[in-house]
């Protein structure tokens, strides 16, 4: 039986401030181990502790040691990301500076009573204390292991993001499997023998915000930066709720099919291809890999598997003989061949199965099954 680590991530709001000093101290130690490491071009953690960690002891003795253990890390993981950005000639500036008001902790940093709904984080002047503001969605985090953090500075107050991690054991593979095309508008899903098709309707909500931000920037207002952020966190907990929605209903799916895996598009450099400014413009404000995201640990925590397959032609090819298909009306799809005619995001759940089953070396759909029937499990409906 397979052990899968699972971790999320729950963002606390502090019912206080936190001393300004700390994140200016911490700031300027950051940019410090950056400098050092892009004129040495270190990327390993032990060799720039090892260099920096006792200078920096010795010049912010009041400040708790693990602090700049943090900083380290940061800076290498900063450091990295900056080479690999330089190399694909993505990197704007010729060495990463860190400006964000964020200060990572580890477990001697800070503490966390999630019984009592409070939090202690060590500071120059010692230890303090405050109170968590959560909601129910925070239950869950309760028999999970506390890890890492993040203190957070907004214009509306401080967070606490801290990392929670469960060991979950996967289900055996079985054989049987839910795939899930995942598009703009809609979210397709199922195995052989039933194939549901949920309308999301999320290009209409980007479309809709995307509008409003537009004309806000072309009629500037004195309160244009308020709304702006509004509409920004509005937009954004509109379309994570029906991504919950979406995937519950996925996972429920799988368990009434006894299906042990789900498997999803691998939709690797999807917003490189070169196109249209308009499409260019609607793909970069989908945010698909947060729904891939959402699926994935909410299946992992019930004990499913999640496996990745190629997403390339798996909408333009026959399930059964694996000819092009011709369009045939309003998003259908008919095969020359065979004279199979159904939705395209339904064929691409099968496609989407065939691959995975050519993985694991199971049988894959017969190509004498008849075509699917439009109506019943296979009607579309809303997320809601």
């Amino acid at each position: 039986m397979q052990l899968e680590t699972v971790k999320l991530t729950a963002s606390f709001k502090l019912d206080g401030p936190v001393p300004e000093d700390l994140f200016t101290t911490y700031l300027k130690i950051v940019n410090e181990l950056l400098n050092h490491a892009h004129a040495r071009r270190i990327t390993s953690f032990k060799r720039l502790k090892s260099e920096k960690y006792y200078g920096l002891r010795v010049k912010h003795p009041t400040l708790p040691s693990h602090y700049i253990y943090t900083a380290c890390q940061m800076a290498c993981s900063i450091y990295r990301s900056f080479r690999k950005l330089k190399r694909k000639g993505l990197a704007k500036a010729d060495k990463p500076i860190f400006k964000k008001p964020t200060i990572m902790l580890d477990d001697h940093l800070f503490t966390i009573d999630l019984e009592g709904w409070k939090a202690s984080i060590a500071t120059e002047q010692g230890r303090i204390e405050f109170k968590l503001s959560h909601g129910t969605y925070h239950e869950k985090f309760r028999e999970m292991k506390v890890g890492e953090a993040w203190l957070v500075k907004r214009a509306d107050g401080y967070y606490l993001k801290t990392v929670f991690s469960k060991t979950i054991k996967l289900l055996e593979p079985n054989g049987k499997a839910i795939a899930v095309d995942v598009n703009e508008n809609n979210v397709a899903f199922g195995s052989i023998n039933s194939i549901e098709n949920i309308k999301t309707r999320e290009r209409t909500i980007r479309t809709a915000y995307y509008i409003k931000r537009r004309r806000l920037q072309s009629q500037p207002r004195f309160n244009e930066k308020q709304l702006m952020v509004k509409y920004k966190g509005r937009e954004r907990r509109r379309v994570v709720d029906i991504y919950h929605k979406v995937a519950k209903q996925i996972i429920q799916k799988a368990r009434s099919e006894d299906a042990s895996t789900i498997v999803l598009e691998k939709l690797t450099y999807m917003r490189r291809r070169k196109r249209s400014r308009a499409l260019n413009g609607r793909l970069n404000r989908w945010s698909f890999r947060k729904l891939q995201t959402i699926i994935g640990y909410k299946a992992k925590l019930t004990g499913l598997n999640i496996i990745l397959v190629k997403a390339k032609d798996t909408s333009s090819l026959c399930p059964r003989c694996r000819v092009k298909l011709s369009p045939s009306g309003y998003r259908l799809m008919k095969c020359p061949k065979c004279k199979l005619e159904e939705d395209r995001d339904k064929i691409a759940v099968l496609n989407l199965l065939q691959e995975y089953l050519r993985d694991v070396g199971a049988s894959t759909v017969h190509p004498e099954n008849p075509p699917m029937k439009r109506g019943g499990k296979n009607e579309e409906r809303n997320a809601s």
